[in-house]
């Protein structure tokens, strides 16, 4: 048997880079100051949630894996801790995992998160409100391929290099579902549901029933609990 942990990712500040600022912003004027404040806090302690978890987990044997990962070995060292200098919780947990010996995975294709980040450059670049219309229907059109493609990739990673008898970690967004593509005898166990989380970011974006809002949030800010 081969077991897989799973860590939906939830981006911070740090892993937005310079468009931070600015995002942070947008967000809170689209969602309202209090929900996005709110929001902010429920996803500091989801991290400190699943860092105090790792610190429970033996991790000499553990094989980790991370969305938008494209190399390993030393390139794939350094992606991971210029990502935990940025200030991303996520690779600080990778890194601390690291340092206690677990090792990390090749885990994505690299052409494919080029295509990505070249739609996603176009959009932000486009200059004219035509430009940005087109570019934004061609990466509509390819969005769900692209994700599945990547979905594929990673599961077929996982199932060649998960060993029998050993564990692995996958963090990431929640918005991918890579299960139904690994083999049978991996077995899951999501730190947090991803489906649950899903649910968390359309209430948030909706700006709708809020106690509704808040019983997701208070599951996704909540301790994992084995």
């Amino acid at each position: 048997m081969r077991k897989l942990l799973f860590v939906p990712v939830i981006h911070m500040e740090p892993d937005l880079g310079s468009e931070a600022a600015a995002i942070d912003s947008k967000s809170a004027s689209l969602f309202g100051e209090e929900r996005w404040a709110k929001h902010k806090d429920s996803v500091v302690k989801f991290w400190e949630n699943i860092a105090d978890y790792f610190t429970t987990v033996n991790a000499s044997p553990l094989k980790v894996y991370q969305d938008g990962l494209p190399a390993d070995g030393a390139l794939g060292r350094k992606i991971v801790e210029e990502a935990a200098k940025r200030g991303s919780k996520n690779h600080q947990i990778i890194l601390s995992l690291m340092a206690r010996g677990a090792e990390i995975s090749k885990t994505e294709d690299p052409s494919l998160l080029q295509e990505e980040y070249e739609y996603i450059t176009r959009l932000t670049r486009s200059r004219s409100i035509p430009e940005k219309t087109i570019t934004s229907a061609r990466y509509k059109l390819r969005k769900n391929q692209l994700t599945k493609e990547r979905d594929k990739f990673v599961a077929k990673t996982i199932d060649e290099t998960l060993k029998e008898g050993e564990t692995g970690v996958l963090f990431m967004g929640s918005y991918h579902n890579i299960f139904p593509y690994l083999p049978k005898d991996i077995v899951v166990k999501q730190l947090k549901n991803r489906e649950k989380i899903n649910a968390y970011f359309r209430e948030l974006v909706s700006g709708g029933d809020g106690e509704r809002f808040e019983q997701l949030a208070k599951y996704l800010a909540s301790p994992y609990v084995a």
